[in-house]
């Protein structure tokens, strides 16, 4: 059966809920997500990031390095992925939307709220590329270290955020005998109707 949902209110709660539970339940970063990229030719790609925000237009923010091999990909084909695993809870819940680079500003300003060392590391860090050796990459933290006193580090134009625009969602919940109990969202038109329906497990 599918219903549609004029309230998008809705999902931002039950997500909100599942969320707030993860973070009381799981032992560490709750906010782990997997994001999945594609290249312009379909080959996929997998890796581990942390969402920084969810809010109420079910929009989700994370910040990378834009040089990135996840970074390229989003650049040359703007969707993406995302899927949240629970263990403790016997839950995921799978996201996918449209990639937007979010405003200097607004990256600047979550950079700053960082660990200074984690800034440091932006700098010495060339993400994705080959790296010879260990001893390089810690030479290059001494360097950067060395650079910018203080805490005065300043965000470089190659890191920031990104927005991932929701059209569908699916809340997934194990249940016994494997008869897991499949909820989806997706969007229905440009006026953020959704439209809502299960799914066999």
């Amino acid at each position: 059966m599918q219903n549609i949902i004029q309230n998008p209110s809705l999902i931002h709660d039950k997500f909100q809920h599942w969320f707030q539970e993860a973070c009381e339940k799981e032992i560490s970063n709750p906010n782990a997500m997997a994001l999945s990229t594609a290249t312009v030719n379909a080959i996929p790609s997998a890796r581990m990031v942390l969402m920084k925000h969810f809010d109420e237009n079910l929009n989700v923010h994370f910040f990378t390095n834009y040089e990135s091999r996840k970074g390229g990909e989003l650049n040359t084909n703007p969707k993406a992925a995302l899927l949240f695993y629970w263990k403790s809870l016997d839950r995921q819940i799978r996201i996918e939307g449209d990639i937007s680079k979010l405003s200097r500003e607004d990256s600047d300003e979550y950079y700053k709220s960082r660990p200074r060392m984690s800034r440091i590391g932006v700098w010495a860090s060339q993400q994705s590329r080959d790296l010879e050796s260990m001893e390089l990459l810690r030479d290059k933290v001494d360097e950067f270290d060395k650079k910018y006193q203080g805490d005065d580090v300043p965000c470089p134009d190659y890191w920031g955020g990104y927005c991932l625009t929701p059209y569908y969602f699916e809340f997934w919940q194990d249940r016994r005998s494997r008869l897991h109990e499949r909820e989806i969202y997706q969007l229905h038109d440009d006026k953020n109707n959704w439209q809502f329906k299960r799914l066999y497990p």
